[in-house]
């Protein structure tokens, strides 16, 4: 099985008190979730996560193998940021991706994957975590995409203060697709075709991952 969380979802901002739940996250409490970001013309992140999940879902199921995805629908609200991490791994996934787009600097290009830190719960697959996070930065640079200008070091950022990274118990990583606040990467991740690319690659970094 593989586990698939699109980031955020389409009506996450028409509930903020749903959305400013506390929920312990590993290390501490914070918020459900967020609306996530979205381009200066308006595409949201959860519609680009959504797509993204889809069409990897689809790549991955025509390969033969099983997925769960932590919604089912881009015109809803939640789950819950910690709830999404136990529907994967409740699953026994053998590997799990989160799939974001970012909201940083407009100066700012490129992916990053961010990686899990140790916190007890996630103990067991910091490491796998990792190896899963060297294939998914090797996969995904044949989108065109460039490695992250001002997240982390060389495509990785260590993060210990993400429920989904802290409460796994599969292998793991978030990636960030691109930065969406940036012109180029911005109308890269608006388009299907790019879409589509990020897609096969993840499905690529997921096969090189279990074999």
């Amino acid at each position: 099985m593989i586990g698939i969380d699109p980031g955020h979802n389409g009506l996450n901002y028409t509930d903020p008190s749903f959305l400013d739940q506390q929920i312990w996250n590993g290390r501490e409490y914070e918020n459900c979730d967020t609306t996530g970001t979205e381009t200066a013309g308006g595409y949201t992140e959860a519609q680009f996560n959504w797509n993204v999940a889809t069409d990897l879902a689809a790549d991955l199921e025509s390969e033969g193998a099983g997925v769960v995805l932590t919604r089912s629908t881009n015109s809803g609200i939640g789950p819950c940021v910690d709830q999404r991490a136990q529907i994967l791994d409740a699953a026994q996934s053998s590997v799990a991706i989160d799939i974001h787009a970012d909201g940083g600097p407009t100066s700012g290009r490129g992916f990053a994957i961010l990686l899990p830190v140790a916190d007890g719960v996630n103990d067991g697959v910091v490491g796998s975590s990792q190896a899963f996070g060297v294939d998914v930065r090797s996969s995904f640079s044949a989108t065109g995409m460039p490695v992250s200008t001002y997240d982390g070091t060389a495509g990785f950022s260590y993060r210990a203060d993400l429920a989904g990274l802290n409460l796994t118990t599969v292998p793991k990583v978030l990636i960030e697709c691109g930065n969406m606040q940036n012109a180029t990467d911005a109308a890269m991740l608006s388009s299907t075709a790019f879409q589509q690319d990020a897609a096969v690659a993840l499905a690529d970094a997921i096969t090189s991952f279990l074999s």
